[in-house]
């Protein structure tokens, strides 16, 4: 099958078929489902399922990588980490994608923080037993030099979008790309991680917050962000979310 005609978006990818680990926990990632069965096959034993706390640390910046992670639920934030303490996210990963890329692409340490933002599970694998799979893996080679590139196209919009967008529509962008990942109208989050991710302060996110409430769009309590009317936060979002759902679509080439 040619690349052009295998090429599918991330919504059919979740419907090739019912898969698990070893140990019989079903898999909803969509970089495993996008694998063939026999490659599958081969990284299938090293799958260990494990919990995903809020707040969790995947990876701390210039540490070496042990686990790469696969989630099923839940959302991860890539997060810069400058040297006075302060930070911003430079991208988020769902059911989507895999964290730890630095490590897929050889690299031992790696300069960004992934941290749970919104609790949920998934699978990780050592980063030496991935090493070995690849090696006999062709496909899912492709497959994730594919979504890296997706990926690093994400951040480099990302930062664009923090430097010249007003955070009302950073805003709307953030938990629209959240909503799409987590697949609930109903996001558990606090407006200080909020302001932190989007490189800003707690007022001005609930500012942002109130007046996207006032029109009825979200609504907000005690730490939980629940979307109301999905169609206008879109109109509400700057383009930055259109280009990078237009590009993640494109993340999961497959072939039989």
């Amino acid at each position: 099958m040619s690349l052009a005609t295998s090429q599918q978006t991330p919504q059919q990818v979740a419907q090739i078929g019912q898969r698990t680990n070893a140990a019989g926990r079903k898999i909803h990632n969509r970089i495993l489902l996008a694998m063939n069965g026999a490659e599958f096959e081969l990284i299938r034993p090293h799958l260990k399922y494990v919990s995903l706390p809020s707040h969790l640390m995947l990876h701390e910046p210039h540490q070496p990588f042990k686990y790469v992670h696969f989630p099923n639920e839940g959302l991860i934030s890539l997060v810069v980490v400058m040297e006075n303490g302060k930070t911003v996210e430079a991208g988020i990963v769902g059911r989507e994608g895999v964290s730890g890329m630095h490590a897929v692409s050889g690299l031992s340490h790696g300069p960004l923080r992934e941290v749970m933002q919104i609790a949920g599970d998934g699978f990780r694998i050592k980063v030496s037993d991935l090493k070995q799979t690849l090696s006999a893996t062709r496909n899912f080679q492709r497959i994730l030099e594919r979504y890296s590139t997706i990926l690093g196209l994400h951040v480099a919009q990302t930062a664009a979008c923090n430097r010249l967008h007003d955070i009302d529509r950073r805003l709307a962008r953030w938990l629209l790309m959240a909503h799409d990942r987590v697949d609930s109208g109903t996001l558990r989050i606090t407006h200080d991680f909020l302001a932190t991710m989007l490189g800003t302060d707690r007022p001005s996110v609930s500012q942002a917050a109130g007046n996207l409430q006032k029109q009825n769009i979200i609504e907000y309590r005690r730490g939980t962000v629940k979307i109301l009317n999905r169609a206008a936060l879109e109109n509400k979002a700057c383009e930055c979310y259109g280009v990078i759902q237009r590009y993640a679509q494109m993340s999961h080439p497959i072939s039989d």
